[in-house]
């Protein structure tokens, strides 16, 4: 089966509503407050993109309350998303908690909050470790007569939760709990990008409602991240977009001795090779954004093929930007900095390029490499 990676009028309509809504509320300026810990325009920000865009049930069907959307429409918001290192929990609880949700059958506990969710009233976070991959989940906590008890360490979302979907071993597999996050400890770490700011989760005794049996609970957590990891992709295409766009502008008004900078050959050779980089990791994640969507056989190799290729290009796009801005772009109050932390926080979320490569390996058949000596 053919995809089509072309953008359709409703998403480029959608991501000219996310850009212009971003840059009017969260400029650079306002998100480096952030690291001095004013989180201020976190809640805002996110009120208007879930609340007055309606953008955090994109992925939620209408019959569950949602937008009835799909992961090409949610890939176009991250791509957004990532362009502005938006501190917003789109990623961790408008993709991965909601597709952990979805598996639930309709008609139960898990549809009041998913309606709670895509009307921007509630935002929830699975509680596993941002670096848990497809494959890697094992769930840290266990329930007692309803009492849920354990930790989990840096947890993305966390923070901006009210509720947090908690993976609990049992006898028959992994079960997920809802926990109102009110009830948990909660404490933050700082993390290399406070723009998504990681914490410390800790339940001891904690009360939780049964949502996902132990008989599906795994299933939907391997979902969840498999469709987070895929969509993480579009973040990265964007952050590695912004840097390349940026950098290109400023080495095109830059002069030094008498001319343009962007006009030094050695230069004109870097930013080919990295605008080759950048336009491959968008048609890699806009591949795997696709395959998700239409439920494409070939959908866990698209987000390991993307995953695996796009975290580095967001690095290497950052590290060109910091360093081919010169003076200023080691400067706190150029936004470079921003988009390098943000890049390599995502290069190892949901999976690191070489976890998804070996797993890569695996899914196409490729043999393992001849031991060395």
């Amino acid at each position: 089966m053919s995809l089509n990676l072309l953008y359709t009028d409703v998403e480029d309509d959608l991501r000219s509503s996310v850009r212009d809504l971003v840059a009017a509320r969260s400029e650079p300026n306002t998100v480096l407050g952030i690291y001095d810990g004013d989180r201020s325009v976190v809640d805002p920000l996110w009120r208007a993109i879930a609340g007055d865009l309606g953008l955090a049930g994109l992925l939620i069907p209408e019959e569950r309350g949602g937008a009835g959307a799909s992961a090409r429409e949610a890939a176009v918001v991250l791509e957004e998303l990532g362009r502005s290192v938006a501190p917003v929990p789109f990623l961790t609880s408008s993709v991965v908690a909601t597709t952990v949700l979805l598996a639930a059958a309709p008609g139960g506990a898990a549809d009041e909050l998913l309606a709670g969710l895509a009307a921007g009233e509630r935002t929830a976070a699975l509680v596993l470790p941002l670096s848990a991959g497809p494959g890697e989940e094992s769930p840290a906590f266990s329930a007692e007569e309803g009492r849920i008890s354990g930790s989990a360490r840096s947890v993305a979302g966390a923070i901006e939760a009210d509720v947090l979907l908690v993976p609990v071993a049992t006898a028959g597999g992994t079960a997920v709990y809802a926990v109102a996050a009110a009830d948990a400890r909660i404490e933050p770490v700082v993390s290399l990008d406070m723009t998504r700011q990681l914490a410390d989760v800790t339940l001891e005794g904690v009360a939780g409602q049964e949502l996902l049996g132990a008989g599906e609970g795994g299933d939907a957590v391997r979902r969840g991240l498999e469709v987070g990891a895929a969509l993480l992709t579009s973040e990265q295409y964007g952050v590695a977009q912004w840097c390349l766009t940026t950098t290109i502008a400023y080495l095109k008004d830059r002069r030094q001795f008498g001319r343009v900078v962007g006009g030094y050959q050695a230069l004109k050779h870097r930013l080919a090779d990295l605008y080759a980089a950048v336009e491959s990791a968008g048609a890699a994640a806009r591949y795997a954004a696709a395959a998700t969507a239409d439920e494409d056989p070939e959908t866990v190799v698209a987000t390991a093929v993307a995953q695996s290729f796009c975290s580095d290009v967001a690095v290497k796009a950052a590290e060109e930007a910091v360093q081919l801005h010169g003076g200023i772009g080691m400067t706190w109050e150029h936004p470079a900095h921003l988009y390098l932390k943000r890049a390599k926080a995502d290069q190892i979320a949901l999976g690191t390029p070489a976890a998804h490569r070996a797993r890569l390996a695996e899914l196409v058949d490729l043999p393992a490499p001849a031991p060395v000596g």
